[in-house]
């Protein structure tokens, strides 16, 4: 005899209309679950939110923020929720915000990586029993900004030079971040160092730095994924 699930209740929060109601559609098609609440924004969430909901599926578009700041704001309240985020394309390079994952009842997915109809269905099932779920695109993407050179340079140089990689001079920088044009030059010849570049005459370190620092900090493209591990 097949054990029967229990019936899990959801609540999509995602605020195109068209895209909220799809979410909402996908979970009223499974037998083991429905669509207890469905809201447009973080707010409408937070007032939504009970202890009678056993999963908070949070879209990628919310006019008033969402994602896994979200998530914790929904667990604060009701510490047994379980939370999947769909991040956008241009939100899974915020590394340091998946930690959050490795937190019973946390799951999150890219909507371009590899979400697909299945993927979402188990991830919300998986959470709901307490486990946790990471998109193995995102992971790698995580791993490999994780172990990159540009990782290793300090929250100063990685200031510089991310306003070197927006195309603005040493003076102008020296303005922005309110220092001397000599500090922004040492920065820049430190991480010149970190990075190891600056020793071939026929490169442009200032160039190559940029380079590193936004293949760093950009989302990678598409990736070709299997079934999403349990973490």
């Amino acid at each position: 005899m097949t054990e029967r699930r229990r019936l899990l209740r959801v609540l999509v929060v995602e605020g195109q209309p068209l895209y909220r109601d799809l979410l909402a559609d996908l979970v009223d098609h499974q037998s083991d679950m429905r669509a207890a609440g469905v809201c447009g924004s973080t707010a409408a969430a937070l007032d939504t939110i009970d202890r009678t909901i056993d999963v908070a599926l949070v879209g990628p578009r919310l006019p008033d923020g969402g994602g896994i700041a979200l998530g914790h704001a929904l667990r604060a309240r009701s510490p047994r929720l379980g939370i999947i985020v769909i991040c956008a394309p241009d939100g899974t390079h915020h590394a340091q915000e998946l930690r959050s994952v490795h937190t019973a009842g946390w799951g999150v997915l890219s909507k371009n990586l590899s979400l697909t109809a299945s993927a979402l269905v188990y991830a919300i099932r998986s959470v709901a029993d307490g486990r946790s779920v990471l998109d193995p695109a995102i992971r790698a993407e995580h791993d490999n900004r994780r172990h990159s050179a540009v990782s290793r340079l300090s929250a100063r140089q990685r200031e510089v030079l991310s306003l070197v990689a927006d195309g603005l001079s040493n003076t102008a920088i020296a303005r922005r971040l309110a220092l001397s044009p000599r500090s922004v030059e040492a920065h820049l010849r430190a991480s010149y160092a970190v990075l190891g570049l600056g020793s071939d005459p026929e490169r442009n370190a200032r160039v190559d730095a940029a380079r590193s620092y936004l293949a760093h900090v950009a989302p990678e493209g598409p990736a070709s994924v299997g079934e999403i591990p349990l973490i």
